[in-house]
């Protein structure tokens, strides 16, 4: 299980409607809402720098956050909508839905390489390419992954490492269907041929796709 997951501060907003949503924004605030978990809804409000920065930072909305309201129990959520002006896109209410312990999310885990020094490949120039730094997988709330371990020993230049090839924690399955590339490793410059060519095209291009920003 992942050793931190990250608090998510925010007050408890007194009022619901428009009108009491637009005094939050006007007082620096975004409003938004939590439910789910067999519990009554509870209107929030998040200080509008901090959610913007959180948002900047990318993959808010896979991520799980330890929500903390002053006054309620630390609760695990994660976000199911942002809204945004639609001039400004800057955001104005979110949706946080509470998580039991056996939950499904899907959720992005770092990916660690090992035991470089034993990669034939490695020793003789060869480097390593790495296509997917993190794989979205589905786990339950109660048992997410700290990481996904890569083993490099034996590989040699031209091999590839593809998310069947990988042993992934117990009880975690990888979102998308088809079997992907992780990492390759690539030949030394100005030794590479046509092939090794191509495949370092192919894998550039997935690294354009999965490093797209996302919310």
């Amino acid at each position: 299980m992942a050793g931190e997951i990250p608090d998510l501060v925010a007050l408890e907003r007194t009022g619901t409607g428009k009108g009491a949503a637009r005094q939050a924004r006007r007082d620096g605030m975004v409003p938004g809402i939590v439910f789910g978990g067999d519990k009554d809804p509870l209107p929030i409000q998040i200080p509008f720098n901090v959610l913007f920065k959180r948002l900047k930072a990318g993959r808010f909305k896979s991520t799980l956050w330890n929500l903390k309201v002053e006054g309620h129990e630390d609760v695990r959520v994660i976000c199911r909508d942002v809204q945004r002006d639609v001039v400004k896109d800057l955001p104005t209410h979110l949706d946080l839905m509470r998580l039991r312990r056996t939950t499904k999310i899907a959720l992005f885990i770092p990916v660690e390489f090992i035991n470089e020094d034993a990669a034939p490949g490695i020793k003789k120039g060869g480097v390593l390419t790495v296509v997917r730094p993190e794989v979205e997988l589905m786990c339950t709330a109660g048992d997410i992954p700290e990481k996904i371990t890569v083993d490099l020993t034996g590989l040699n230049i031209n091999d590839v490492v593809t998310i069947s090839s990988v042993d992934l924690p117990e009880g975690t399955k990888p979102t998308i269907d088809r079997d992907f590339v992780i990492a390759n490793i690539s030949a030394p410059t100005g030794l590479s041929t046509s092939d090794e060519d191509e495949e370092v095209e192919v894998a550039a291009d997935e690294v354009e796709v999965v490093g797209k920003e996302e919310e």
